[in-house]
């Protein structure tokens, strides 16, 4: 069983940037890809960004393409999103969790969520 666990989230102001980090524990994930997602009040939960198990595939959202980076360090067994020129849309709770892929962008598609990290973006 793979326990997820982010940190790094608070409040930033509009053009602003926060490093996410989600570490890994239970069992390596360094052979699985992995996936940020997010949920913004009132809205259903969306994809953000997913990295192959060697980091060498990313794919992500067109509306964070060019701001963020998805990176991970699987001898730390830890996953980041890099979050540069943040908007307030950007506010969201975000989440890791393990794809079927690393082209899977659909939440249903997506195993052994975390607890979230809050980030809120001030205009």
């Amino acid at each position: 069983q793979v326990q997820l666990g982010e940190s790094g989230g608070g409040l930033v102001q509009a053009g602003g940037s926060l490093r996410l980090s989600c570490a890994a524990s239970g069992r390596t994930v360094s052979r699985y890809a992995m996936g940020w997602l997010r949920q913004a009040p009132g809205k259903e939960r969306e994809f953000v960004a997913a990295i192959s198990w060697s980091g060498g595939y990313t794919n992500y959202a067109d509306s964070v393409k060019g701001r963020f980076t998805i990176s991970r360090d699987n001898a730390k067994n830890t996953v980041y999103l890099q979050m540069n020129s943040l908007k307030p849309e950007d506010t969201a709770v975000y989440y890791c969790a393990v794809p079927y892929s690393e082209y899977d962008v659909a939440p249903r598609r997506y195993n052994y969520w975390g607890q979230g990290t809050q980030v809120t973006v001030s205009s």
